[in-house]
Order: structure tokens, then C-alpha cells, then sequence
């Protein structure tokens, strides 16, 4: 048990989830792993609000994500369902049968490519089994085909949840539609192996705090969502749900069904999965939500390729690793329903996120300069497909890791002038704060420093830019030549009436429809009347944003 160490509980729903979950874990991973090596005592982060202790029938100690995650037959590629970690437990029952026994050996599917890669890249294999890694070939990332060819974390024999039903590859028995995934949880089939997943994690908590759900909007597992959630809901009254609902890079026009489907699932996910949860945020670097094709978001110091679920999902695998902060830090945690409290008062069930991925740090520079240089909100990166922000804010929570203690605070000498208020403070929270209240003074905000920045190690892509060292800081001079391992990073989530604006768009596309026109969708268990309540429950959303609250950006 984790002794009290306010559990969560994370699901994972759908392959783009997967892919997003597949990094987070590696990034939590490449934490764990580091601090292991250094001989460091525990960190800011407490894993066990994630991680469970367990053992193996032969005695082995084990520690596994706290996961329960569903996806479609084919995705695992070479991964075992059972997953690697408790053996061949084949073996295990052979030590107490002591009757005839048959083996039957399987063929594995081949390891993948990129995989292959990281064995034969420049790096050195250290005692621990780890490969550190210091350069991939180019051009190999795109044969990440499935999440489970880079995932490099055991999981326990009860996280994985095939469903047999419908295929990954291939064009037909694919879970396409809302009305799909909101049925299959009703199969008792599906819905008693996920409840007997949940019921396993719960029961040995000891202070459950909630559930995280990473989901899939733009298919059918917006539906299993919209289910999922219900069900946890109803079963685990006063926990905190809250959901990421996972949306992959650019769509083109050339696909006008899919489109259409993104649309009406990503609609109706939202509308269901919000009456559950208690805080849902769209994660996505497109620059839509509704049928306007709009160019992925960019970074300054960023290289990625929008087309590719791995670079997409790193990028916002490293967002959620940060803005997930608040409700897993050691010492002065904040709930995720105290989290979500702060975010959805008067109905304001959903939020957006946004982040500085590094945050522009100059080695020599402090905390006060970087953050008067970098400027507003508007400075961030909108991940949540609604636009940059704009117009009012009325609650964001705000989170700033990575950077040396040292360079936290000004270090001007005694009788300088200072340049800002920033330069005043103390101590780095209170900077942070700060710069908060000058940039939103009517927004309630909340201000988290973390000194442990975010791991990018391989198999993270590489995608940083040559101007950056090591540790994600600028240079100041030529570049190092050396593979960024760490960076610094700024994420919120926020509350502002960007989403009424957003949600409202989503909502006109969706009343500019046809349905008729797509009775595959309809066929899949929704009527006339669904898609009515839906437009009708995304404007009474939409309306919780306008008006006062906060300030213009």
C-alpha cells in the first residue's frame, strides 16, 4: 500500500492516449531512475501518488503505474497484454500443478525499428540496464507506429484492457463513432473487466484521491469516456475526475468523413465527459476545435513534425508532466478537487492549458528578468485548440519547474534601483505570484515552483534546437553539440473566456450540420434529439464564460 499517500488512480483511453500516457511514463520513469543513481534522498514529487508497490509470484518486488488503460486489438505490438515484468507465469503455476503439462510458444511480433535504433546509437549501457543514450539516427522516429514500440515501463498484469471488438489497422470494425463507445461499456463483457481493474487499484489505497483520464476525443473512445466517467462518477462519489481529452495534430480537407466525425465526437465527448468529471481540458497542438482547419501551434525552440503522433504526444506528455504538479508534490499538496474547485466555479467545467516548453531561461539570468522579458499570457503556447488566450481570465493555476535555486531571486547588489517589483521579492514562489497578479490582478490564481525540471531523455524525440545546452537553457554562445536531457518549463491551466469563444464555434459548426448526411454516425446509437441536447448543453457551457471576472489580457 502507499501508505497514505493520496493515490491516484489514471486511465488511459484510446491510442492517442497511449501515446501521450507511453511518454509520460518514460518522463516519470527517466525521474525515478535518475534519483536512483544519484543516491538522492525522496523529491519534491511523491511517485507513490502514481506508482503502486507490489510483488511477483516468485518474490520480486515490483513498482507499476496505478493504470488501468483500454485500446483496440492490434496495438500492442510486441508487448504482452499480461505485460513482461511477472514472467512467465505459465512457469509459475508449473512449480504447484504437478499433473501433465503443454507449452505453446507464441511468434512475437518484430521489436520495432526506433527501438532497434536506440540499441545501436551512440550512449553507453549503464549497471542499472538503462542505455543513456547521446544520439538517434535521423529519420527514424516515424516508425513508432504503435505506443507500446516505445514505452519503456513495466506494467502490472491487471492495467491492460483489450477490446477484441474492433480493430486498430485496417479500414473496417474500427471504433469511429461517439455512439460506439458509450455502448460498449454497457456490454457486461467490457464493463465487468473495467469495473474488476478499478476495484483491484482502488481496494488497496489507502487515501484515494481521484482519477486522471487521458482520452481520446476525436473517435469512438470519446464515448468510452463519456462512460467511463459516468461510471466513477456514480461508484467513487466525492473523488476528483479529471480529464484530458487528447485531440492528435492537424486533420486535412481531403478527409471530409473524419473531419466530420472529429467534430461530432470531440462535441459530444465534451459535452458527456464534463457533466462527469469534475475538470475536463482538451490537449492538442492543432489550432481548432471545429471544422476551420487551423496550423499547429510553434515553439520558439521547438522542431516537431505535426503529422507524427510520437512528437505530438511528447510535447504534450511534457505539459501534463508539469501542470499535474500541484496535486502530486510531497509537501503542500493541492487535491485534484481542490484544483478543479479553483477552475470550475459557476459552472465552468472545462479549462485550457498552455505552456513555455523550455521556459526561455539565458544560463546567468534570474527568475525576475526572464519573467519581465517573456511578457503575458499571450506569450505561452495555447494547448487546448482554442486559440491564443484573450479577454478575460477568471482562475488559472500556474506551474514553474526546472531552474536553479540560485537564480530564483534578483542578486542585484544592496541601494541598486530595482528594475521591477519582480526584483523585490524574496523568494522564487513569491516572484512567480508576482508576476501573476501584475499580468491577471483579477484572476484567482495559484503559483507552484518546482525545483526538478522535466526529463527528456530517449526515447523522448529529438526536437529541441541547437541553441539550447543541456539542461533546455539558452546558450549564450555557439552551440555545444551536447544531446538537451532536462528542461525547464512554464504550464498552466486555465479559466478565461477564450472558451466561450471556442466552445460557441464548436457549437455553430456543429448546428451547421447535416446529420442526416452521416448515418453511419447516427447508426452507432445516436439520434436527432442527442445531437440537439448536445448543441444545446455546449451553449449553456459556452455562456458560463461571457461577462466579468477578470481582466483583458
Amino acid at each position: 500500500m502507499a501508505g497514505g499517500a493520496r493515490e491516484v488512480l489514471t486511465l488511459q483511453l484510446g491510442h492517442f492516449a497511449g501515446f501521450v500516457g507511453a511518454h509520460w511514463w518514460n518522463q516519470q520513469d527517466a525521474a525515478l531512475r535518475d534519483a536512483a543513481d544519484a543516491g538522492e534522498p525522496p523529491g519534491e514529487l511523491c511517485p507513490d501518488v502514481l506508482y503502486r508497490a507490489g510483488r511477483t509470484p516468485s518474490g520480486q518486488d515490483t513498482y507499476t503505474p496505478r493504470l488501468v488503460l483500454m485500446d483496440l486489438k492490434g496495438s500492442l505490438s510486441s508487448l504482452k497484454q499480461e505485460g513482461g515484468l511477472y514472467g512467465d507465469r505459465q512457469l509459475d503455476a508449473a512449480i504447484a500443478w504437478q499433473g501433465k503439462l503443454t507449452t505453446h510458444k507464441e511468434e512475437l511480433c518484430p521489436p520495432n525499428p526506433y527501438l532497434q535504433d536506440l540499441l545501436s546509437a551512440e550512449g553507453v549501457l549503464s549497471s542499472d540496464g538503462t542505455w543513456r543514450v547521446r544520439s538517434i539516427p535521423n529519420g527514424k522516429e516515424s516508425s513508432s507506429r504503435v505506443w507500446s514500440d516505445f514505452l519503456r515501463v513495466h506494467l502490472h498484469p491487471r492495467s491492460i484492457c483489450m477490446i477484441q471488438k474492433y480493430n486498430h489497422d485496417g479500414e473496417a470494425g474500427r471504433l469511429e463513432a461517439f455512439g460506439q463507445g458509450e455502448r460498449l461499456l454497457k456490454e457486461p463483457r467490457y464493463l465487468e473487466e473495467l469495473e474488476d481493474r478499478l476495484h483491484f487499484f482502488v481496494e488497496e489505497c489507502d487515501s484515494l484521491q481521484g482519477f486522471q483520464i487521458l482520452c481520446d476525443l476525436h473517435n469512438g473512445f470519446s464515448g468510452v469516456g463519456a462512460t467511463a466517467t459516468e461510471l466513477l462518477r456514480d461508484e467513487y462519489s466525492g473523488r476528483g475526475i479529471i480529464t484530458w481529452g487528447l485531440l492528435p495534430g492537424p486533420y486535412s480537407l481531403g478527409e471530409p468523413q473524419k473531419n466530420i466525425y472529429r467534430l461530432l465526437n470531440t462535441a459530444f465527448g465534451l459535452v458527456h465527459v464534463s457533466a462527469h468529471s469534475s475538470l475536463v481540458c482538451p490537449l492538442s497542438l492543432g489550432g481548432s476545435l471545429g471544422l476551420r482547419p487551423e496550423p499547429p501551434v510553434t515553439f520558439p525552440h521547438l522542431r516537431y513534425d505535426a503529422t507524427l503522433p510520437f512528437h505530438c504526444a511528447a510535447i504534450l506528455a511534457t505539459a501534463l508532466d508539469t501542470v499535474t504538479v500541484p496535486y502530486r508534490r510531497r509537501s503542500s499538496p493541492v487535491s485534484m478537487v481542490q484544483l478543479a474547485d479553483m477552475l470550475n466555479s459557476s459552472g465552468k467545467k472545462v479549462a485550457t492549458a498552455a505552456a513555455a516548453i523550455p521556459f526561455p531561461l539565458v544560463p546567468g539570468q534570474c527568475l525576475p528578468d526572464a519573467l519581465m522579458q517573456l511578457g503575458g499570457a499571450t506569450a505561452w503556447t495555447p494547448l487546448s485548440a482554442c486559440g491564443r488566450p484573450s479577454g478575460a481570465r477568471f482562475a488559472q493555476s500556474v506551474v514553474l519547474r526546472g531552474l536553479d535555486k540560485a537564480c530564483l531571486t534578483s542578486r542585484l547588489a544592496p541601494g541598486t534601483r530595482l528594475p521591477s517589483p519582480l526584483h523585490a521579492c524574496d523568494t522564487g514562489e513569491d516572484v512567480l505570484a508576482q508576476y501573476l497578479q501584475q499580468q491577471q490582478p483579477r484572476a484567482r490564481s495559484s503559483a507552484h515552483l518546482l525545483l526538478a525540471p522535466c526529463k527528456v531523455v530517449p526515447p523522448y524525440p529529438c526536437l529541441f534546437s541547437p541553441s539550447l545546452g543541456r539542461h533546455g537553457l539558452l546558450l549564450d554562445g555557439p552551440p555545444s553539440g551536447a544531446a538537451v536531457e532536462s528542461i525547464p518549463v512554464l504550464g498552466a491551466l486555465c479559466s478565461s473566456s477564450t472558451l466561450g469563444r471556442a466552445l460557441g464555434d464548436l457549437a455553430r459548426d456543429l448546428g451547421k450540420l447535416d446529420v442526416r448526411r452521416w448515418a453511419s454516425f447516427m447508426d452507432a446509437g445516436v439520434e436527432q434529439g442527442d445531437v440537439e441536447e448536445a448543441l444545446q448543453e455546449l451553449g449553456s457551457l459556452a455562456q458560463c464564460y461571457q461577462g466579468g471576472g477578470g481582466l483583458a489580457d
